[in-house]
């Protein structure tokens, strides 16, 4: 489990893309805390650390993850949101962030205002329904607040911090981008489908 709030801003130094998916080689300062077998959240997907060595570390991504994620867009030199797995006893700063990506969104406009920034995302319909305003979305990894809800799309307002400290900063119209919807909200669909279906019988 993840809280979206990002530990460092990674450099993926090889793609190795091949049948059976892409071998991603990133630079990072949380190698020194990874060991073989661990979890680390790459642009919020939840991935596995493979190979371990002085300031990087090597991770795989399947032909299944790069097909619904952004992943698939990654090539050398891509910069990249980087978050070590929670600890129990760590400080839940953002929100629920599973590192399991619903979809993927594309910037549709981004404008400053003030010392923010607002980013506008085209989201696939499916994923609008887990999505309120006010409420929490994770997207690149990043936990982020709606800021504005419209019928097609997401909106949210960076603030220098965010800007600094993750790739958000560079975000242009057209860019993907890997979108996780608030756990609870899917939760919450399941467990009233149930009644949903009593109800239209």
């Amino acid at each position: 489990m993840f809280t979206g709030l990002i530990e460092d801003i990674g450099t993926v130094e090889t793609v190795e893309r091949s049948d059976d998916g892409a071998r991603l080689r990133i630079s990072s300062r949380l190698a020194a805390e990874l060991a073989l077998g661990d979890s680390i959240a790459v642009n919020g997907c939840c991935l596995t650390a493979t190979a371990v060595e002085d300031g990087r570390f090597e991770t795989e991504a399947m032909n299944q993850t790069l097909a619904v994620t952004a992943l698939d867009s990654v090539a050398e030199g891509s910069k990249v949101n980087l978050e070590l797995a929670m600890r129990a006893d760590d400080r839940l700063g953002g929100h629920i962030v599973q590192g399991h990506v619903d979809g993927v969104g594309t910037v549709s406009s981004v404008e400053d205002d003030g010392f923010a920034r607002r980013v506008r995302v085209d989201l696939p319909t499916q994923l609008l329904r887990y999505v309120i305003d006010k409420g929490s979305i994770a997207l690149s990894g990043v936990s982020l607040t709606v800021a504005s809800l419209g019928d097609s799309w997401a909106e949210v307002s960076l603030i220098p911090e965010t800007l600094e400290r993750t790739n958000l900063g560079d975000l242009a119209p057209g860019d993907s981008l890997n979108v996780e919807c608030d756990v609870v909200a899917k939760y919450v669909e399941r467990l009233m489908s149930p009644f949903a279906r009593e109800e239209q019988a």
